[in-house]
C-alpha cells in the first residue's frame, strides 16, 4: 500500500493495521472497554453493520467496510492507521487483548494471525491428523504453521528455497518440507495433502500446488499477487478439487483467534524497531530480510509534537 503496488493507494497514507495498546479515553456511550484496558485494532475500523455479512459476524466481507487505513471514513476523511501515537476507533472494531499475550510480540496476529486462522477453520482444515500444506514461509506462512500445528494437523511447508527447511522443521515445528522448484520432491508429494494455505503474494504457478492435493482437497489463497494467476481447470474437475480465497476475519472470529493463540501460546516471530527505522525496515522487507514481522515500538520512539 505504501508503494502503491496494487494501484489504488490514496496519499497521504499512514499505514499500520496490527495495533495493540492501552485505552486512554472513552466516549460517553462506550460500554465494552474502560480506560487502562489493553486492546487491539486490526484491519477494519468500520462496516455498515446491517447487511447479511455484518449480521453474521462477517464484517470483513461487508461491501461497505472501512479499512483501518486508506479508506474513506464515515465523515468523509481518509482513515489513518497505526504508525501514529493514537487512534480513535468505534468500540465494535476493537478487540480485548488477552492478559497472557505479550503485546509487543502478539500484535501481528491482528492481520497475519486472523488471515491464516480463519481459512483453516472455515474450510475444515483444523482436524487433528489432517495433512495441511503452507506455501511461503514469511509473515503469514510462519503463523499459519503455528496455528495448523496447534489444531493437531501434520504440516508440510512448501517453499522455493531449501534454505528455509531447517527453520521450518526445527524452529516452527513443521513435519515436512517440499522445495517447489524440485520436480522430484513435488512428484513424491503428489496427492498427499487435504488442504493448502497459500500465503505467497507474488505471481506463481498453481498447477504444482493443485497436484499436491488429495481428491476433494482445497487450495486457499490468502496472499494477494498484483497480477492475475493462471487457473488450470482440468485437474480441478478430474478430482473435485477446490481453489478458494479468504480475507482476514470478522470481529467475533478475531477475538476467538486471539483467545486461542493465548491458550496455546502462539506468537509470531518478530523484530522490534523504533519508528525512525521504518524506511530501512521497508527496504529489508522487500528483500525478505526479516523473521518474520517488524513491530514498531510507538510508545518508546514516537513523540507527539
Amino acid at each position: 500500500m505504501a508503494r502503491n503496488d496494487w494501484g489504488f493507494t490514496q496519499y497521504p497514507l499512514i499505514p499500520g493495521h496490527e495495533m495493540v495498546g492501552e485505552v486512554t479515553e472513552i466516549g460517553s456511550k462506550v460500554t465494552k472497554f474502560k480506560v487502562g484496558d489493553k486492546v487491539g485494532v486490526g484491519c477494519l475500523v468500520g462496516s455498515c453493520r446491517q447487511c447479511d455479512q455484518c449480521t453474521n459476524d462477517l464484517e470483513n466481507y461487508c461491501s461497505n467496510l472501512i479499512w483501518t487505513y486508506g479508506s474513506v471514513y464515515t465523515d468523509g476523511t481518509l482513515a489513518h492507521g497505526g504508525y501514529s501515537n493514537f487512534i480513535v476507533v468505534d468500540e465494535h472494531f476493537v478487540v480485548r487483548w488477552p492478559e497472557n499475550l505479550p503485546i509487543e510480540i502478539g500484535s501481528p496476529l491482528l492481520c497475519a494471525g486472523i488471515t491464516t486462522y480463519s481459512p483453516l477453520r472455515y474450510f475444515g482444515l483444523d482436524k487433528p491428523g489432517m495433512n495441511i500444506g503452507v506455501v511461503g514461509l514469511g509473515g503469514l506462512g510462519h503463523v499459519a504453521v503455528k496455528f495448523a500445528k496447534a489444531f493437531g494437523t501434520k504440516v508440510t511447508v512448501i517453499s522455493t528455497s531449501i534454505n528455509k527447511k531447517k527453520e521450518a522443521i526445527e524452529k516452527l515445528g513443521a513435519d515436512s518440507f517440499l522445495v517447489s522448484r524440485d520436480p522430484e520432491e513435488m512428484k513424491a508429494g503428489a496427492g498427499t495433502l487435504d488442504g493448502i494455505i497459500d500465503t505467497v503474494a507474488a505471481t506463481h504457478p498453481l498447477l504444482p500446488l493443485i497436484s499436491l492435493l488429495k481428491p476433494h482437497g482445497k487450495l486457499v489463497l490468502v496472499g494477494a499477487p498484483d497480477k492475475p494467476l493462471e487457473l488450470p481447470v482440468f485437474p480441478l474437475i478430474s478430482s473435485r478439487k477446490i481453489i478458494a480465497g479468504s480475507g482476514i476475519g470478522g470481529m467475533k472470529e478475531t477475538q476467538e483467534m486471539l483467545d486461542f493463540a493465548a491458550k496455546h501460546n502462539i506468537l509470531p516471530d518478530v523484530e522490534i524497531i523504533p519508528i525512525d527505522y521504518v524506511n530501512t525496515a521497508m527496504d529489508r522487507l522487500a528483500k525478505s530480510d526479516v523473521k518474520y514481522r517488524f513491530v514498531i515500538d510507538i510508545a518508546k520512539s514516537l513523540k507527539a509534537e
